[in-house]
């Protein structure tokens, strides 16, 4: 029954991924066979094999330790506020962004970033039949964040065509930056978090290749990076530093506004309808969630899980799924992998202000296909669901 599931949850995906295509014809099938059967190889190693466990460990334990080193600042600072045995979301969870934030730029600044991610996309572009920009962009986006990446490929925005543009856009939608992997670590299983960064890294190129094909011609397959502003180290680490504030202090502001607002909705449908917004939602995720391999009797509270996510932010979703004590553990599993990327509505405003703020022009196109990235993103998180349901 799992994999008679599984088929028709592929099936399903790539429907909807092909019945949206916007050029049917230049889909090309066999790098889409290759990235799937790699997906579903990655997926194998990483949840079913004692190689993966002792990755996933790894990882997890290098989090783990920064945290901790995040958390030797984040006190000196804060500490005392709260009293013992208390947690705050905020402290315990966001400011480490900071530290992690500032490791990054370091990184960055010694020139060992630059170095993984333009030959790891190198790798990828003989893989996905796909430029050598959008292999970069992908990787790019998983490590700098969905807003930053642009900036390290700027000189090529203003020459993108739309469908190098979207292709671009829905890889910075579909991954999660690296600096706050460890805040997601602390909400669900690192395991799923792994995984969910590996498949969406493949299924990003998968949907967007059947969504917008195109093939990049030698003359056009040229790889720009912008080098940053010669700074001095603490001119760079400055910067990195306030930036990783930023995003907590965003990130914080986000939380409260969507919260707050969902408990309003779901009192004002609870009052009306006698059913909450959220358990709506859940109603009409549940067939995305039962294809995913979830049980149906658990389907509509997944759902609900997913459709939170896509109506606010994965952080949201993910305080959901943590306080949720009465899903199965295949349930959260395959709901934590879905959760890990940034497809939900505010992030087509911060893709497309970051794309506009060099860009006025390029920075229009990508808000008039907003929804369709939503959709591509949302749909290359099903596909890593699925695959990853396989192995849970």
């Amino acid at each position: 029954m799992r994999y008679l599931l599984v088929i028709l949850g592929l099936l399903i995906v790539f429907g909807l991924s092909y019945f949206a295509s916007n050029n049917k014809r230049k889909i090309r099938y066999r790098p889409l066979i290759v990235m799937i059967i790699l997906q579903v190889i990655l997926a194998a190693v990483l949840l079913n094999t004692v190689l993966g466990s002792f990755f996933i460990k790894g990882i997890s334990s290098a989090f783990e330790k920064l945290l901790e080193y995040a958390g030797v600042g984040v006190d000196f600072v804060f500490g005392g506020i709260l009293n013992e045995g208390q947690f705050s979301f905020f402290i315990s969870v966001l400011l480490p962004i900071v530290f992690i934030s500032a490791l990054i730029g370091v990184l960055q600044y010694i020139k060992v970033l630059p170095f993984i991610i333009k030959y790891i996309g190198l790798i990828l572009s003989k893989v996905n039949g796909m430029g050598k920009l959008e292999s970069y962009n992908a990787v790019a986006s998983a490590i700098l964040g969905q807003s930053e990446v642009f900036i390290s490929v700027k000189k090529q925005i203003g020459l993108l065509p739309k469908h190098r543009l979207y292709t671009l856009c829905a890889s910075a939608m579909s991954t999660v930056s690296m600096s706050i992997v460890g805040s997601y670590m602390a909400i669900i299983d690192p395991k799923y978090v792994v995984t969910a960064l590996v498949l969406n890294l493949f299924g990003g190129f998968i949907i967007t290749s059947i969504l917008n094909p195109y093939i990049v011609g030698e003359e056009e397959d040229i790889l720009e990076v912008q080098e940053e502003e010669k700074q001095s180290f603490f001119e760079m680490l400055g910067e990195y530093i306030m930036d990783g504030f930023k995003v907590a202090v965003v990130v914080a502001a986000m939380l409260i506004g969507f919260v707050a607002l969902i408990a309003m909705i779901n009192g004002l449908f609870n009052g009306i309808f006698g059913v909450s917004f959220q358990q709506l939602l859940g109603y009409i995720f549940a067939p995305f969630a039962f294809v995913m391999g979830v049980p149906w009797k658990e389907a509509v509270d997944a759902g609900s899980i997913m459709a939170t996510k896509m109506v606010s932010n994965e952080f949201v979703a993910m305080l959901e799924l943590s306080k949720n004590t009465e899903l199965s553990a295949r349930t959260t599993g395959i709901v934590s992998v879905f959760l890990v990327s940034f497809a939900n509505f505010s992030s087509i405003g911060i893709i497309a202000g970051a794309v506009k703020g060099l860009n006025e022009k390029q920075g229009n196109v990508v808000a008039r296909f907003g929804m369709k990235l939503i959709y591509g993103a949302t749909l290359v998180s099903v596909l890593s669901a699925i695959i990853a349901g396989l192995f849970i």
